[in-house]
Order: C-alpha cells, then structure tokens, then sequence
C-alpha cells in the first residue's frame, strides 16, 4: 500500500510521491540497514524493483506528449 495521497502533496514536482515511497522503500530495506549497502548498490541488485520500474515510467510519460489527454502514468 503507498504510503502517499493526494492531500498530503508538499513536493508540487511530478511524480514526487512515488519517488517518496521508493526512498522509504530502499531506507527500510535489509540490504541497506542490515548489510551496510548503499541504496544505489540495492537498486543495481533488484530490490524495491516494482517502485523503480513505476517511478521510471512515471518520468518516462512527462516526456510523451500523448499524455497530455491520457495523463501521467503512477499514483
């Protein structure tokens, strides 16, 4: 369950809640708290994938000018 909602918005930047969640998710991630890792070595290896693959498609469609009528991909 994403832990952002639309009332909650301080960060007026797109896709600015789902980039919320994947930094909770990496912070709170064993790779990173249990193992010492870097949250970017964590990401290389595949963890918290399902929010970067969100957040990537999220930039992604500020940059197709069809969304423009569909609107932005993400939450």
């Amino acid at each position: 369950m994403p832990k952002y909602y639309e009332e909650k918005q301080e960060d007026p930047r797109p896709c600015s809640g789902i980039r919320e969640d994947l930094r909770g998710c990496l912070l709170e991630h064993h790779c990173v708290l249990k193992e010492g890792k870097s949250p970017k070595q964590c990401l290389k290896e595949g963890h918290c994938r399902a929010l970067q693959v969100t957040f990537f498609e999220c930039k992604r469609s500020l940059l197709d000018t069809r969304t423009r009528f569909r609107g932005r991909k993400g939450y």
